[in-house]
Parts: structure tokens; sequence; C-alpha cells
């Protein structure tokens, strides 16, 4: 099986579970919801896809080499699933985003004592970066690491950690040296540390669109140093290529949202009369469809191309990555509130998908890197850029 067969078969697989799920009939419990989510993809064999063939992950040999994970593969399964259901696909990528340091870092013992459970769905992953003082910027993180004997002790507070409560590990980044503030890239490490550690507690809270989500608190918590990730100092290496690995998947994410709006909104538009005759034969109407294609078209190239870039290791691939997940946020943004205007007092009713659409993809343009911070790679790109001129 080539690479397109391998790029179909990823697509075909989450097409035809997303077409039995009911993006929204979740309920008010999330984390049963999420888990149930998650046991239908392992169903399906795509969590596989989130962990390398070397660590009893799926064989995607023909997108990217076997010891890694392949972007275009992650972007197909996440704009699929995206489209019926937003749940999957937080799901999904979650799995990836928590696991991957460990894939990246972990030692033997550690790797194949989890992640052949990951692509199962028998763990579950989560990702510690953020915390409140510390969201964009990586050098202000304060969670602390000290040695404590063979081992090691850590202490801090992460938030917006997407997973909590239901997560049976945390790859969290923590300082084994300096202060917050201080620049330089030797300064954090990056640890598994199983949710049933001690002194780990977790508060759970709500955001815009509903799903596992909260506080985690680590109050003396002791890891083992063959939980560490990497080297010593190595840690914002590690979450660096997490983020460089699942970028741009966020776009495709954001691209799986916007279509499902654009479908909505034309058949909306073509079944929905008034003043005699369909909304479609509006022209104003019809214009907005136009722009939405194109800008939804727009996307999706940019997604492609930063995608193929980024498993092909080319080093312009930070670049493309940016602009993918700049614009496709971005307009997928503006091409939900279209269709929540399209459908008029019913676009903003819960339970209607064009509402849960416009919450659901609100968040994207923050996740892994906003839009400011997409802005500011550019515009440095850019400048760098020989022969360029600030307006030329």
């Amino acid at each position: 099986m080539g690479a397109r067969e391998q790029i179909g078969d990823l697509r075909e697989r989450a097409r035809a579970l997303g077409e039995r799920a009911d993006p929204t009939g979740h309920g008010d419990d999330g984390p049963a919801a999420a888990r149930a989510a998650l046991g239908q993809l392992a169903d399906a064999g795509l969590l596989a896809a989130t962990v390398p063939a070397r660590d009893g992950g799926a064989d995607l040999s023909e997108l990217i080499a076997a010891d890694g994970l392949t972007v275009r593969g992650l972007c197909a399964l996440r704009d699929e699933l995206a489209y019926h259901d937003g749940l999957l696909d937080l799901m999904l990528v979650m799995q990836g985003l928590g696991s991957f340091p460990i894939a990246r870092g972990g030692q033997a013992p550690l790797r194949a004592e989890v992640l052949p459970r990951v692509a199962t769905g028998d763990l579950i992953a989560a990702y510690g970066l953020t915390e409140p003082g510390a969201g964009s910027s990586l050098d202000e993180i304060a969670t602390r690491a000290v040695r404590d004997g063979d081992g090691w002790r850590l202490d801090g507070h992460k938030t917006y950690i997407s997973n909590a409560g239901i997560a049976d590990f945390y790859s969290i980044l923590a300082r084994t040296s300096g202060e917050p503030g201080d620049r330089g890239t030797d300064h954090l490490s990056m640890f598994y540390v199983p949710a049933t550690a001690a002194g780990l507690r977790v508060e759970p809270f709500e955001v815009i669109a509903p799903h596992p989500i909260g506080e985690v608190f680590l109050e003396g918590v002791s890891v083992p140093d063959a939980h560490r990730l990497g080297a010593v100092g190595e840690g914002l290496d590690v979450a660096l290529a997490t983020l460089a690995t699942f970028r741009t998947t966020v776009a495709a994410a954001a691209n799986g949202f916007a279509r499902r709006a654009l479908d909505e909104s034309r058949a909306h538009l073509s079944t929905r009369r008034q003043f005699g005759r369909p909304l479609g034969a509006n022209q104003g109407l019809r214009f907005d469809l136009a722009e939405m294609d194109t800008r939804l078209r727009a996307a999706q190239l940019l997604v492609r191309e930063a995608a193929e870039l980024t498993d092909a290791g080319d080093p312009g691939a930070a670049h493309a990555v940016a602009r993918a997940k700049l614009f496709a946020t971005e307009e997928a943004g503006w091409i939900c509130d279209r269709a929540v205007q399209h459908h008029g007092g019913s676009g903003v009713r819960r339970g209607v998908l064009v509402e849960q659409l416009y919450r659901e993809v609100r968040a994207l343009r923050i996740y892994e890197g906003a839009s400011e911070i997409q802005k500011v790679i550019l515009g440095k790109g850019v400048l760098a850029r020989e022969g360029a001129t600030p307006g030329g």
C-alpha cells in the first residue's frame, strides 16, 4: 500500500466511524462521553496512528520513517473526525500529544510499558505544558523539578490541561535549573507522571466547547529518574518537537469543522424558503458560499503543503506550518460564523450543529500556538528572506 492509499485508508476509516457519531448527543457527562469516544477510536484502530510503529503503533512507513509519526496521516484523520464529531477529534489528538514526549525521549522500558497501551486506548494521555503564568512563553515555566535521591520531586501548577481528571498519565514540563523568565534552552526537562502519583491533584473546569479539562497541581510528587523524558535540560526540545509534529493537525481539524459548516449552510440555504423562494436564491448568500468555499480551499492547500514538508523534514516546514495554522484556524472561525448567520435564530440554539461548530472551532486559534505567535514566526521569516524589506 503506497502513501496515497495509506492516507485514503485512514480517512475512510475515520469517515466510517464519524458517520455513526452524534456530535450533539454527548450530554452533560463529559468524562463518560470522552471515554466512550476513545473506545470508539480504539475499536476502529485509529489510535494506533498516534504512536510510532516502533512502539506498537500503526505501520505507516510509506508516509514516514517507522520510528516517527506521519503529519499527513494525522491531518487526514483530524480533518475527517472534526467534520463529524469534535470529541472524536479531540480524544485522538490528545493521545498523540500526551504520549509523543515518551516516544521522543522515553527510555525503552517506559516506551514498552506505556505506548502500546496508548495505541489501544487502554491508557489515556495528557500533555502538561501550560501554567497560569506560562502560555505562549515556555521560558516562564515555574513548575520545578529538583533532585531527590535517585529521582525527582515535582512541585507546581498546570492549567488548561485537556484530559485532566480522566488521564492515566501526564507528560509534564518542569524547570530543572534557573528561574522563570530566564532565557536559554537547557533550563527545562520533561517527565512522565502517572495520574495515581501521590501529591498529584486535579480540579476540573468548563470551557466553551465542553470536554475534560482542568488544573493539575503537583505537590511533592516523586518521579523516578527512569521517567525522565530526554536528557536533563532537553525538555524544551521535546516540547517544541511535539508541537512541531501536531501544530499542522490543528489546522486540519479547523478545516474539518469549516467543511462541515459549509455543507450545513449549503443544505440549509437550498431548503429553507422565505418570500416564496429558497434562501439560496439570494445573490448575497450565494456570494457568502463562494467566499466560504474559496477560503476553505486555500486553507486545505496550505495544510497539505505544511504536512508534506514536515513529513519530509524540510527546513522550511516551520514557516509553512505557521501559515497553515494561522490561516486555517482564523478562516474556519469566519466560515462557522457565517453558517450560524445563515441559520438565523436556530443557529444560536443549543443542540443545533452549527452552534456547536461555532464553539468547537474557537479554541483552535489559541491551542498549540495562538494566531499572534504564528504571525511572529512568519514576520521574522519574511524579514529574514534575502532582499526582503518591510512593506515590500
